[in-house]
């Protein structure tokens, strides 16, 4: 008998009543990403939202005036005075709910980071008592300046939301990360900010992230390439719906908010052990970590020297911790697990499904462009234990996880 199959469109539009009659302030700076402001201000005011336009006058080499006023249905402003009237900006940052600057570019960033107030944005955001939220646009080489990436860590530390960039076609030609998201993940974004934060209270929640390293000798060990995002994500927005979230994490570069309880591990071992102390209070376990297969079966004390020609590793099977936890889950405890695969793939993640006793698989396949380790976005299937299959398109993780965290929900109180 044939089982369902659901497909999901990056955005759904019966999502986005929570934004009815919400007030945004749009800021528009001066990047080539401009000209989306004029997609993402009449997405907004087909919801129901009050919008007001703000921009600097680099931006006006991209995009009108006259086309954001006419969206927007108000006058757009760029300068604090105008002939005999001035545009007040303490009233601008107390009118909305949520002031978004979508595109930043690099040059508003950095006034950001520094306080330099030398336009109108500047003197809102400076004087905004409302929440502020960032969708930042530049070419890969900015994104990844050592200044960009700490003027980012100084709007954070602010109390800032940063939507991630996307990986893909850039104004210069090049193909790498610094594209501002589309119009339509910036709605799905702002719907998710103004979600109830009390739809997970009272729910314990145990994630795992991030690889394991297993030593070799003292300096070298065997590890893969996962960064930690998926899981960091997953961890993040259960944090936000009001999930009391603990996070057993391998080695990862990756931040994490200071909301989320952390429990660091190095080795699958070390992983396991965390993980069955932790399971036995939480209600749903996701394990999302890239757990090593395989570990030495002995570490040499001293460092291993370049002396023979081929060198041999033993190596031995580590604990399986999802069908452990598998083997010992309650009737009321739900357990969800990752599985990466690269051939015969929906085979592979039904069957380990199964065998592992989990309630729910989330499939990454290596063949889909965006999916894998070390970058922001990610392409999924969920397989739940009827063996129905729900797919989504190419994805922020961020967005990715609130898919599972959503389906999680669902099947969860079917």
């Amino acid at each position: 008998m044939p089982k369902n199959v659901y497909f999901y469109p990056p955005i759904s539009w019966g999502i986005f009543m929570q934004l009815t009659n919400k007030k945004i302030l749009l800021g528009v700076s001066g990047s080539i990403a401009a000209y989306k402001a004029t997609f993402l201000v009449r997405l907004l005011i087909k919801q129901g939202v009050q919008v007001k336009v703000i921009m600097t006058n680099a931006a006006k080499d991209f995009v009108t005036p006259l086309s954001l006023s006419t969206l927007s249905k108000n006058d757009v402003l760029s300068d604090i005075a105008t002939n005999d009237s001035w545009a007040n900006h303490v009233a601008l940052g107390r009118w909305a709910d949520v002031m978004l600057i979508a595109p930043l570019s690099c040059n508003t960033l950095a006034k950001m980071a520094t306080g330099l107030c030398d336009n109108l944005l500047m003197a809102v955001y400076l004087s905004a008592t409302c929440p502020v939220i960032v969708a930042p646009a530049m070419d890969e080489d900015m994104w990844h300046h050592p200044t960009t990436k700490n003027n980012l860590q100084k709007l954070e530390v602010y109390h800032n939301k940063i939507i991630p960039v996307e990986n893909g076609e850039l104004a210069s030609g090049l193909i790498g990360e610094g594209r501002m998201v589309e119009p339509e993940i910036i709605v799905k974004y702002l719907e998710d900010f103004f979600i109830s934060k009390d739809e997970l209270k009272g729910k314990k929640f145990l994630v795992t992230a991030g690889p394991t390293y297993e030593a070799i000798d003292p300096v070298r060990f065997i590890g893969n390439h996962s960064s930690g995002k998926m899981g960091i994500a997953l961890a993040e927005e259960l944090t936000k719906r009001g999930g009391d979230v603990t996070l057993v994490i391998g080695p990862s570069s990756e931040k994490i908010s200071s909301t989320i309880k952390v429990e660091k591990v190095t080795s699958a071992a070390e992983m396991y052990e965390a993980c069955m102390v932790i399971f036995e209070k939480v209600d749903i376990a996701i394990m999302s970590a890239a757990v090593a297969d395989y570990t030495p079966v002995a570490i040499a004390n001293e460092k291993i020297k370049k002396k023979e020609e081929v060198f041999t590793i033993e190596l031995t099977k580590t604990k399986d911790i999802l069908k452990s936890l598998g083997e010992v889950k309650r009737k009321n405890q739900f357990l969800v697990g990752f599985a990466l695969e690269s051939t015969n793939e929906k085979a592979y993640a039904l069957g380990k499904l199964k065998a592992k006793n989990a309630d729910m698989m989330v499939l990454n396949s290596l063949k889909d462009k965006g999916a894998g380790f070390g970058i922001n976005t990610n392409k999924i299937t969920i397989f739940d234990k009827a063996e129905n299959e729900y797919h989504f398109e190419t994805k922020s993780k961020v967005n990715v996880a609130t898919d599972i965290v959503n389906t999680i929900i669902k099947l969860n109180n079917a």
